[in-house]
């Protein structure tokens, strides 16, 4: 893993009392001076660059307003509706419905009516439908096993099993549901925060190939760039083409990426995210059906350096790259590796002015 550590050792004496002199102003006068820090943030399409975008909502605004609540309330419906319908049909496509009892079959032909595909809402027959069926274990075994190859979102289960209290009257989303909710992110999303002395400018942009058209547009006076790559999705196929392995995708966009002349200059830290999911999923997945060179096996350590590997293979100018495992998801883990983020920025900012 890349050490996001300030290296001093090139400095002379006279170098270093400068550096040391500014670092007291700019704690001093931390209101008036402000470095600006812009990152972009890349990657393909469900890759978790959108939840990074919301942890620092959390982390440095004062989190969703009233409005933003509502209208994540609204994705969540959507997301858990869309989710037992992808399901269900996928059981179909299967042909497996007779591995659900007979019993919920009112509930199965509820999803499998395509008048279901006109609802916004969780309705109460809805509602009792998605607890039947999740509360077979058949059906929860599905999901974990085959809901990837259904292009069903990683938190449907996070969702169902939290039914009853998002389906109960007044409710709002907290946090945790808001990171986990999903909506394709569509042209350019900007947020700006402070850290101390310095001013972030994060930009977020849709990962999936028809946005990436528009990325150009965010090329300029990047001093970040964070790659997103979805570890988890290894064995898992691109929403927009049913060919194209995820995995394969995100390190070809990746070399495309590092090796841009617009990036000459620009830092570059690498998010292998969905540590989480990644971490069971190699126990019951083969990455030789991805990788056929792999060889290590179920074994997340070696699994996490062989793809991180991969990735410094096509960085083939050899630029510094500081690589994180990450969990959009966990606001802690994102607080603890946005730190060292930082810092780095915060120390090439510092360079910047010992250089003048």
């Amino acid at each position: 893993m890349g050490n996001c550590a300030s290296n001093d050792s090139g400095l002379s004496p006279e170098e270093k009392k400068r550096k040391e002199l500014i670092e007291k102003q700019l704690k001093e006068d931390s209101k008036q001076i402000k470095l600006t820090t812009k990152i972009l943030l890349l990657g393909t399409g469900e890759s978790g660059k959108s939840t990074i975008a919301k942890q620092m909502k959390i982390l440095h605004l004062e989190g969703f307003k009233e409005d933003e609540k509502t209208t994540f309330k609204a994705n969540i419906f959507k997301n858990i509706l869309d989710s037992m319908i992808q399901l269900i049909r996928g059981i179909q496509s299967d042909n497996e419905l007779s591995k659900i009892d007979e019993e919920k079959k009112a509930f199965v032909d509820l999803f499998l009516d395509d008048g279901i595909l006109r609802e916004q809402t969780l309705t109460p027959s809805i509602i009792t439908a998605i607890k039947e069926l999740w509360s077979l274990e058949y059906v929860k075994e599905k999901l974990l096993n085959d809901g990837p190859l259904f292009q069903i979102i990683d938190s449907a289960s996070y969702l169902f099993d939290n039914i009853d209290r998002i389906a109960s009257p007044g409710y709002t989303p907290v946090d945790q549901d808001i990171l986990r909710a999903r909506a394709k992110t569509t042209g350019i999303a900007e947020i700006n925060f402070d850290i101390g002395p310095q001013h972030f400018i994060m930009v977020d942009v849709g990962g999936q190939r028809s946005e990436r058209r528009k990325w150009i547009h965010c090329f300029q006076e990047v001093n970040l760039i964070i790659f997103c790559c979805a570890i988890s999705e290894f064995d898992q196929l691109l929403y927009e083409d049913r060919t194209a392995n995820r995995m394969h995708e995100s390190i070809t966009l990746f070399r495309e990426i590092i090796t841009c002349n617009y990036f000459e200059k620009t830092g570059f830290v690498l998010f292998l995210n969905k540590h989480d999911i990644f971490k069971e999923k190699i126990k019951r997945k083969d990455l030789r059906n991805t990788f056929s060179d792999y060889s290590g096996g179920s074994d997340e350590k070696k699994a996490t350096t062989f793809i991180e590997n991969k990735f410094n293979e096509v960085n083939v100018n050899r630029k510094t790259l500081y690589t994180h495992s990450t969990i959009a998801t966990d606001t802690e883990n994102i607080r603890v590796v946005f730190n060292a983020i930082q810092q780095t920025a915060l120390n090439k900012e510092l360079d910047n002015f010992v250089s003048k």
